[in-house]
């Protein structure tokens, strides 16, 4: 599927699919948020470790489904699977983008 995706969520799917924790890190902002599992992940270095701890334990593999936002926020839509309970599953990410770096980003299951 060819989605019109931001240029900075192309590379985070990039840097995802190469499990390129670096690259992954690179794609938000110094002081950007992640929300997932109802944990948050505050600056570069502990998404960085966020990420990197994730794919060492579920090896995530991402398929994009959906992306719909405007210029500063998004839903990308993906099926993630890896070696987790309920895999696969659909979830949504919820993206806030300034000057082409993610700031905040909140995963959630897909109501789709």
């Amino acid at each position: 599927m060819d989605l019109q995706l931001p240029e900075v969520v192309s590379d985070l799917l990039t840097a995802q699919k190469n499990y390129d924790s670096d690259a992954y890190a690179g794609c938000f902002s110094e002081t950007a948020l992640v929300i997932d599992e109802e944990k948050e992940y505050k600056g570069k270095k502990a998404i960085k470790d966020w990420i990197e701890d994730a794919n060492q334990q579920f090896k995530i593999a991402m398929e994009p489904t959906k992306y719909s936002g405007t210029g500063s926020t998004g839903i990308l839509t993906a099926v993630v699977s890896g070696d987790f309970d309920g895999s696969p599953v659909a979830l949504d990410y919820h993206l806030e983008i300034t000057d082409n770096k993610i700031t905040r980003l909140e995963i959630t299951l897909s109501n789709t």
